[in-house]
């Protein structure tokens, strides 16, 4: 057990989440084989310790001090593992960077991911936040995951419909928030693909490009061109993506705002329901490019939230309640953020 559990106390973290939040852990392990995962189930004193699971640290607000055991997980490994007549099947283990990962599927020939390219994190926190971009959701293309858990110690497979996916929601974020580690990840890539290019962005930039019948490559191409020009490289300035969600309203509800706000942007969901744009609602209540001590709201994308050099995840969180607030005062919405606070 002593050679597969050598902890650091007292861990540097600002190099582990994008936010770049000068964070210290009070126990840190890098989790490269399952077997670490298994020890530390198997001894009691551990196990009941507080733990955060850190995949690539981009969908997470850090207190300036984790009192908490720190595992970042950092299984790698990728593989074609069979196909049938209409999918072709691919695992990743859970510390494989995602975007990579999407790359790797592409330069199989299997399209599927690619409306999800750049996206930031790892393989195995895809799932947890039900990822989504330019028309596509993680459930969509997934199959099964294997994790482990934490509390009879044994692996386990889940599949689509036990991970209760919903919009950058799972049962990891309820239920079995503190109970299971992800460790591998599975997809079903369809042999016959079609681009989704729902997303007027992206027929604009396949149109721009002169590119009549797209390749998944060409459709992974536009979005991470379009991604790039929209939102901040966290290796130049630090942030977390997307903070808040698009909210989803009854469609009395919209038609009522549309009274006041005859230019709401909104999107007819299934169901009848819509969602609204969530940067929209933040751009009109005048917060783009404003700061509020070292955080701010991204000058391009009122959607992000940035950190200005500094700024600690007290602050960001002060930030995000302020945008909360005006966004409720002006248009009786209520924001949910989706990064997590720890």
């Amino acid at each position: 057990m002593t050679n597969l559990l050598t902890f650091s106390a007292d861990y540097s973290l600002q190099s582990l989440n994008t936010f770049g939040i000068a964070a210290r852990a009070r126990q840190f392990l890098r989790v490269e084989q399952i077997e670490q995962l298994q020890a530390i189930q198997a001894d009691e004193q551990l196990r009941s310790m507080p733990r955060l699971i850190l995949g690539g640290g981009s969908n997470l607000v850090l207190s300036d001090q984790v009192d908490a055991l720190v595992l970042q997980v950092a299984l790698k490994g990728r593989q074609i593992l069979g196909e049938d007549e209409d999918y072709v099947y691919v695992q990743a283990s859970a510390g494989e960077n995602w975007h990579e990962f999407v790359l790797w599927t592409l330069e199989q020939g299997l399209g599927g991911l690619e409306n999800l390219s750049l996206i930031p994190g790892t393989a195995g926190a895809a799932p947890i936040q039900n990822i989504g971009a330019y028309g596509l959701e993680i459930q969509e293309i997934f199959t099964s995951l294997t994790a482990l858990d934490f509390e009879t110690g044994e692996l386990v497979e889940i599949d689509k419909v036990a991970c209760r996916f919903a919009y950058r929601d799972s049962v990891f974020k309820h239920e079995y928030k503190d109970r299971m580690v992800i460790v591998s990840v599975r997809f079903a890539l369809p042999k016959r693909w079609q681009a989704k290019l729902g997303y007027v962005d992206v027929a604009q930039y396949l149109h721009q490009h002169h590119i009549d019948r797209p390749t998944a490559k060409d459709v992974s191409n536009a979005v991470v061109a379009i991604r790039q020009a929209k939102l901040p490289d966290p290796a130049k300035i630090g942030n977390a993506g997307s903070f808040f969600k698009n909210p989803i309203v009854p469609a009395a509800q919209r038609d009522v705002l549309l009274v006041d706000h005859p230019h709401l942007v909104s999107y007819v969901q299934d169901g009848g329901a819509y969602k609204l744009a969530a940067g929209w609602l933040i751009d009109q209540c005048g917060w783009k490019g404003k700061k509020l001590g070292r955080a701010g709201v991204y000058e391009k994308q009122a959607l992000v939230l940035v950190n200005h050099g500094g700024a600690t995840g007290a602050e960001v969180k002060a930030l995000a309640q302020a945008v909360q607030a005006d966004v409720m005062s002006k248009f009786a919405v209520l924001l949910e953020v989706e990064p997590v606070f720890f």
